[in-house]
């Protein structure tokens, strides 16, 4: 019966992951918004929390957001199965699409159509990557951590503004909350 479970669980995760991988266009933080959508509201298998840090940590590790969040969802989920299964249904789909444009791509690069249908992908990948935005960031707001929020607020002007690198906004975030968990602890040992 364990057996059983664990099959229809896995078999749901790579579904699951195939199709949010095979319609999802505009990179990671699209596919996290979907992920999102689908592991912690529809399936309940992760809480709003660990969706935030699974995301934190997808973004700081090399490699392509995508596949970072699914092998931390599929571990999260079903382990080393689940690592693997919610891998290669994140990866198959756009190894097939890019298989096939690769062989069409004289015709994909003067075809004004297919132009003009990637500038209107683009507009609704940036409304999908504000939606995560708004969502995550609400979810840091409805937390009631002052540090959280002006660490946030600290980000985006670092980028927006100061157009400071990215890599070292994470930096600066990770050392911040290592020094804070630090504390924290020194803290609970004291008391």
């Amino acid at each position: 019966m364990e057996t059983k479970s664990k099959t229809k669980t896995l078999m749901k995760l790579f579904l699951s992951t195939l199709y949010i991988s095979f319609f999802t266009f505009g990179g990671g933080f699209v596919i996290i918004t979907f992920m999102k959508k689908k592991f912690v509201d529809e399936l309940n298998w992760i809480s709003e929390d660990e969706m935030l840090d699974l995301t934190a940590l997808a973004q700081s590790s090399p490699g392509a957001i995508a596949v970072n969040a699914a092998v931390l969802v599929g571990w999260r989920v079903a382990g080393f199965a689940g690592m693997l299964t919610a891998v290669i249904g994140t990866i198959l789909p756009p190894m097939l699409i890019l298989t096939i444009i690769s062989f069409f791509y004289s015709a994909f690069v003067s075809n004004i159509y297919a132009a003009l249908l990637l500038k209107g992908m683009q507009a609704g990948v940036a409304a999908v990557i504000l939606d995560v935005v708004c969502d995550l960031g609400s979810n840091i707001m409805k937390m009631h951590r002052f540090y959280y929020i002006i660490i946030m607020l600290a980000a985006f002007i670092a980028v927006f503004f100061f157009e400071i690198n990215v890599i070292y906004i994470i930096l600066a975030a990770a050392l911040f909350g290592i020094v804070l968990e630090i504390l924290q602890h020194t803290r609970r040992k004291q008391i």
